[in-house]
């Protein structure tokens, strides 16, 4: 997700006590459910919902616009290759994997790639 490991301080699981593994068990277990909320809701969803109501379903293989929030195949390989070359066009995408591919391109070019439907929900 983006985050630097954590460090270990050179512990091993092997040399701590029982207690500090079920310590750290609760602990990542807590992490590992925030991470999970938080990849289930991104920052801007109500915008991306609203944008999606103006442009098209989230499995519409009408090229040269694919999914739910039309991306072009060349903004596909651009803010996710991985998913591009793994799964095929944004039409075979979940609604959120191409909600968190627009998040990824919202950092460097804003609403824009949506220049109309973005004007109709008020984001421009």
């Amino acid at each position: 997700m983006g985050a630097p490991r954590t460090d270990t301080a050179g512990r091993t699981l092997a040399a701590m006590s029982i207690p500090a593994v079920r310590q750290a068990v609760r602990l990542w277990r807590s992490r590992a459910a925030a991470a999970y909320r938080r990849a289930h809701r991104p920052p801007h969803l109500k915008a991306w919902l609203c944008i999606h109501r103006y442009e098209g379903s989230w499995t519409d293989t009408g090229g040269p616009y694919y999914g739910g929030l039309q991306m072009n195949v060349t903004f596909q390989q651009h803010y996710a290759w991985w998913l591009y070359r793994h799964k095929g066009t944004a039409d075979h995408w979940t609604p959120l994997e191409q909600m968190w591919t627009a998040e990824k391109a919202l950092k460097s070019r804003g609403f824009w790639p949506w220049p109309n439907t973005a004007r109709y929900c008020g984001l421009l």
